[in-house]
């Protein structure tokens, strides 16, 4: 996600490479990544916070507080945080590195396309200067919301966030379906990539918002193939199964929130509402 961001700043002309500068532990990967964009890369997050008008955290949450720790003190007072961790609430970010003025946002994989959505709120730390920095970065990778509420976001990471493996599971599905009933397998996933492609195209660019339901009851004729099938799928509990699921990743979100805030230290931030 670190480097779609890299990419989709310089493409949409946000940044120039030249003041992007890459952190991480594995001197080669920002070899790589400095070779690919023209950017600076280090393995030294500290120093890169220093230099820094906007600080991008780009990791895995088990490894956060070590980050955090390793950066506590560094980052300048006039820049802003803009943290993408799954889980990590404001306050865990402001009290691990000891600054205020935070953004916290939840991006998605199609943000590697620049076809990416991202919900994300901030602080109240953050300037109306730093809200529109934040809102051109997450612009760049595709549609951006932006909630008032944090809590939001663990509702964003259940939907939109881990959206794209449900969506894939279910294309995946179908392919196998095509499968077993005699089409190469080339050719099924052509079929089941371009159907769910137009699909989304023919709902979003209807003149006037269609509901979704009118949709599907207009491919639907009474005792045809798209009844038959759908009759299976609602008693096989498919809708239910979906709802299951985006309940399941909000509930482990919020674990993660709740864990992210057990080890937070207590420098007088806050806790998330």
């Amino acid at each position: 996600m670190a480097e779609a961001m890299i990419a989709g700043l310089i493409r949409q002309g946000v940044a120039e490479p030249g003041v992007l500068l890459a952190s991480g532990p594995r001197r080669e990967r920002g070899m790589e990544l400095a070779q690919r964009y023209g950017i600076a890369s280090c393995t030294d997050n500290a120093e890169a916070a220093r230099q820094a008008e906007v600080v991008v955290l780009s990791i895995k949450p088990q490894r956060l507080d070590n980050v955090l720790e390793g950066m506590r003190g560094a980052v300048q007072p006039q820049a802003l945080v803009l943290s993408i961790v799954a889980g990590a609430p404001i306050a865990k970010i402001a009290g691990g590195l000891e600054h205020q003025a935070i953004v916290r946002a939840m991006p998605n994989t199609p943000a590697q396309i620049g076809e990416g959505i991202t919900v994300w709120t901030e602080s109240p730390q953050v300037s109306a200067e730093q809200h529109e920095m934040g809102r051109q970065i997450l612009g760049a990778l595709g549609d951006e919301i932006f909630m008032e509420e944090e809590y939001y976001l663990n509702m964003a990471t259940a939907l939109s966030g881990t959206g794209p493996a449900y969506v894939f599971l279910f294309m995946e599905a179908m392919v196998d379906a095509g499968v077993h009933l005699g089409f190469p397998r080339r050719v099924a996933e052509q079929l089941v990539a371009q159907t769910v492609r137009g699909s989304v195209d023919f709902y979003t660019r209807s003149d006037s918002p269609i509901h979704l339901a009118h949709l599907r009851n207009q491919v639907t004729s009474p005792g045809g193939t798209s009844a038959a099938a759908l009759y299976y799928l609602e008693k096989a509990g498919f809708r239910t199964a979906i709802s299951r699921a985006v309940w399941a990743a909000y509930e482990r979100s919020r674990e993660l929130g709740r864990d992210a805030k057990a080890h937070a230290p207590d420098r007088g931030t806050g806790e998330e509402s």
